[in-house]
């Protein structure tokens, strides 16, 4: 916020024209900064808008059988979902994980099957 006020500073306390010029049109003006907006958009807002997105998608098609990997790193198979949570079993322990901990599903339970039918 301070940067977009001392912009407006700069823009407020600009220099005036020299006896005979003409004082450049507002739009030269306000150019770089609205194109500053427009590069920080596409730099900062956009990917993290993207990964969002994909990130839902990804918990919303969680199944049984689902092999994930937890923010902690557990590697650990589905055994239920429910609506906030989710169940998980790794090795011989039975977990309970929120489904915003789940960073990546590494096989889908559809594709274990398809690579052996294929063998």
């Amino acid at each position: 916020m301070t940067t977009l006020n001392n912009l407006f500073c700069l823009l407020a306390f600009a220099p005036p024209a020299q006896p005979g010029q003409k004082p450049a049109p507002i739009w030269v003006t306000l150019a770089p900064i609205i194109f500053m907006v427009v590069i920080m958009y596409w730099i900062m807002i956009r990917p993290q808008q993207k990964e969002t997105k994909r990130r839902e998608q990804m918990i919303k098609a969680l199944k049984k059988g689902d092999r994930i990997v937890t923010s902690s790193g557990i590697v650990a198979i589905v055994v239920s979902i429910k609506e906030k949570s989710v169940t998980i079993r790794s090795d011989e322990t039975k977990l309970e994980v929120l489904k915003s901990s789940v960073t990546d599903v590494t096989e889908r339970s559809g594709e274990a099957a398809a690579e052996v039918s294929k063998s």
